[in-house]
């Protein structure tokens, strides 16, 4: 399959480097960008074909990933256009948008009543090849294009599909935010150990060690998370005690509050993204 870009930033590049000379060659690779020294870099390291601007190499594409910014897609919608057959040739590529905020219905609307167009919300883990992506496809999708669309995705990680693209506004803030809460926990756990006398990079190796050690646990073990939990925290001990100042602290509520304000954020941004003509 030749594969489309729009967008040469680092998500991009991300899922070129997961696609190129695996699910494709990396000629069979063309990508859109203005920045000139992304392109470069691109071109040189995967062999892509790159352009400026939206062109005629992408009407040879079986798929078209967006990855622009969300204010951008209704000039980058407007450069497709006349780059695109009608929705149900056989022609039709698929249109894989990977950008925040911008409802398929929208883009849809942008592109003239395309309905090939599969939703996603990946998270920055993709850059190391270990993200997670949270997917709904149109109604204008066939089976053989949602196929495609999770293998473009399960180049940088795993994929998980909804059955209702509102539901895309809770995957943004659990995982798509996710690695934010989980930076944000490690900078204060960082913070605690020098202020208990541990140097910066002891606290830095024991917070980053402990973080990756126990996502791993809770990986592979069988038991939920909460059972793991338990298991740490004897009654009386050290963990019980931290656990118990969260606890008066509401450190729970405050993440699950924050996790629900970050998706109410997401249906806003839908909304002003949405009422662009």
């Amino acid at each position: 399959m030749k594969i489309g870009f729009i967008g040469g930033g680092n998500m991009a590049a991300a899922l070129i480097a997961g696609l190129a000379g695996k699910l494709t060659a990396g000629a069979h690779i063309h990508v859109v960008d203005p920045n000139a020294a992304a392109l470069d870099q691109l071109r040189a390291r995967y062999g892509v074909t790159t352009a400026a601007r939206a062109d005629g190499a992408l009407s040879a594409c079986g798929a078209i990933v967006l990855a622009v910014k969300p204010q951008a897609m209704r000039e980058v919608a407007a450069q497709l256009l006349p780059l695109l057959p009608p929705s149900g040739s056989t022609a039709a590529p698929l249109i894989v948008s990977i950008a925040a905020g911008i409802r398929a219905v929208d883009l849809s609307r942008w592109l003239g009543g395309y309905r090939a167009i599969v939703r996603c919300m990946p998270n920055t883990p993709a850059l190391i090849g270990q993200g997670i992506t949270g997917m709904v496809a149109a109604d204008g999708v066939s089976a053989a294009q949602r196929e495609a669309a999770d293998a473009i995705m399960r180049a940088v990680g795993a994929t998980v599909w909804l059955d209702d693209e509102a539901k895309i506004d809770a995957v943004t803030a659990v995982s798509g935010s996710g690695p934010a809460y989980v930076f944000y926990f490690i900078e204060a756990m960082q913070q605690a150990a020098t202020e208990l006398g541990l140097s910066a990079e002891q606290g830095r190796q024991l917070a980053l060690a402990t973080f990756a050690g126990a996502a791993q646990l809770a990986v592979e073990a069988t038991e939920p998370v909460g059972v793991l939990r338990e298991r740490v925290t004897s009654k009386g001990g050290t963990t019980h005690a931290a656990l118990a100042s969260m606890a008066q602290a509401g450190v729970k509520e405050a993440i699950v509050d924050a996790v629900k304000a970050a998706a109410r954020r997401g249906q806003t941004l839908g909304d002003e993204f949405g009422s662009v003509d």
